[in-house]
């Protein structure tokens, strides 16, 4: 039975709509002006080094293709790995800042857990990964088999979602729409705040009009516990959650290697005159003058009386016969417009010099420091837009798990990986530096780029010390009975004259 959608917002409506739009987003768009936008489909050609081959004018199509398999050199790959490298969860805090209370460690400890159930220490990566380089990514959030929140990475290329209009954050409707291997069929899922509605199509190549009252080929996907094709959304919103790149450049988001595309053409192009030349004019050409040539009776061919080997000299009883050579052709020009276009796509992207040219010779480090400021810069710029996203994605999964309280806090904060590249004696330097300045023992400690878990770890080992340390002051007291316990006598003891005991005793 056709699905209805000619009501704004119906469900057919809006598989209509989304389904549209993210197939249209695959192809590349052409302007007025003829400028040409991108697709995905481009985008991830180039992100896996397949360009486009570039027209050589005298050079077979074919030819060039060939050429192309060892001429490409794929910096878009540099220039996307670079900053995702250098973006690491390392995990959430929940609640008041100022907050030392059990639940608040707590929150934090939970929302570990759920980062490690979903596997997102490997799998984060892929959703920055996608995002840099197909524009966004999306995380989905859903309520697992044992109730807890399932995590996973959506891609554009299966996704797309409508915001409510006149908002940049708050989702009207979602749609996943991917092929079935297992039989061959299409299936959609549609997300609004209230329902979740499920299709079928038996056609593996699907398009959408986006005019159409009535959509042929779908089908209400009905299973056991949704005869209808539907089912309630119990999370009251839709739980994809947008990690959009760029969005000061393009509101839905701007590839990372999108503006440096016309540089990797150019390189490309450089790359396959440079075969050219190395293949037809490297090498010095010879040529004789007065010199008669015989032909083959068979084929009437020229005969080459003279061949080129370095064991051979070539010698006629003709004193008017002359040998000479043509210059070769100098390859240095076309080395030259490549290093110059690798210059451009450093400046541009902000991908540091020497991750391009692989050769690092006589540099300082404070050198090295100051050639990564601009990625450094870059990171940080896409951790706070990622980090919100982040966010909303954790207050989701604790929706999953009926925890109200930080379903709807907005003082979370997401723990980042310090993107710097700093040496363990810097690190540890600067934490006395900060120890002296009154920073807390638990801050130092994240800025030395210890994970939530191992400082949890360090603190019980800290609390062990100041336990023993009170005992031994006093032998005929008991140990403490809990952490409280100790935290009690802390308050009561005397100094002990140990360096940094204040910390230990509040470790404790």
């Amino acid at each position: 039975m056709p699905i209805d959608a000619s009501k704004v917002e119906s469900p057919g409506w809006w598989l209509q709509r989304l389904g549209k739009k993210l197939l249209d987003e695959r192809e590349d768009v052409t302007d007025a002006s003829g400028e040409k936008t991108p697709g995905l489909d481009t985008l991830r050609d180039f992100a896996e080094g397949r360009p486009p081959v570039p027209h050589v004018l005298g050079v077979d199509p074919r030819e060039a293709r060939e050429w192309m398999k060892d001429a490409r050199t794929n910096w878009t790959a540099l220039v996307l790995d670079s900053p995702t490298e250098r973006m690491h969860v390392d995990g959430f805090r929940f609640g008041d800042p100022n907050d030392d209370s059990e639940d608040a460690r707590k929150a934090d400890t939970e929302a570990n857990r759920i980062w490690q159930e979903n596997s997102l220490d490997a799998d984060a990566d892929l959703i920055h990964y996608g995002a840099l380089s197909q524009r966004r990514a999306f995380a989905l959030v859903e309520q697992g088999d044992e109730g807890r929140p399932v995590i996973t990475h959506e891609t554009p290329r299966q996704v797309a979602v409508e915001h409510v209009q006149g908002s940049r954050r708050k989702l009207a409707a979602g749609l996943k729409l991917w092929r079935d291997d297992w039989t061959g069929n299409t299936r959609a899922t549609l997300w609004t705040p209230d329902r979740i509605y499920d299709f079928v199509s038996r056609s593996d190549l699907v398009t959408f009009s986006g005019r159409a009252a009535t959509l042929r080929g779908w089908d209400a996907l009905v299973l056991p516990d949704r005869p209808d094709g539907e089912r309630p959304n119990d999370l009251g919103m839709v739980p994809l959650v947008p990690f959009i790149n760029r969005r000061n450049r393009r509101l839905t988001g701007f590839a990372e290697h999108e503006d440096v595309l016309s540089i990797q053409n150019r390189i490309n192009l450089s790359l396959i005159n440079l075969m050219a030349a190395m293949k037809y004019g490297a090498f010095r050409q010879r040529w004789a003058a007065g010199l008669e040539v015989g032909e083959d009776p068979v084929t009437g061919r020229a005969i080459e009386p003279f061949q080129l080997d370095i064991r051979r000299l070539w010698t006629t009883d003709d004193p008017e016969v002359k040998f000479g050579e043509f210059a070769a052709t100098d390859l240095k020009p076309y080395v030259a417009a490549v290093q110059a276009a690798v210059q451009d796509l450093a400046a541009i992207s902000r991908t540091p010099p020497h991750y391009l040219i692989g050769a690092v010779v006589n540099v300082s480090g404070d050198a090295l420091k100051a050639a990564e400021t601009g990625l450094i810069s870059k990171v940080r710029d896409r951790q706070r837009s990622f980090g919100e996203s982040w966010e909303q994605t954790m207050r989701l999964a604790f929706r999953v798990l009926g925890d109200e309280a930080k379903a709807t806090t907005f003082t979370a904060e997401t723990l980042w990986r310090d993107p710097e590249s700093r040496s363990i004696a810097e690190l540890a330097d600067a934490a006395v530096k900060k120890s002296t300045a009154g920073v807390p023992w638990r801050q130092r400690m994240e800025d030395m780029g210890y994970t939530p878990a191992q400082i949890s770890r360090m603190e019980i080992d800290r609390a062990a010390d100041a336990m023993n340390a009170q005992t031994a002051v006093d032998p005929t007291m008991p140990p403490p009975a809990s952490l409280d316990d100790a935290r009690a006598r802390r308050d009561q003891r005397p100094v002990i004259g140990r360096e940094d005991d204040d910390d230990a005793a509040n470790a404790a």
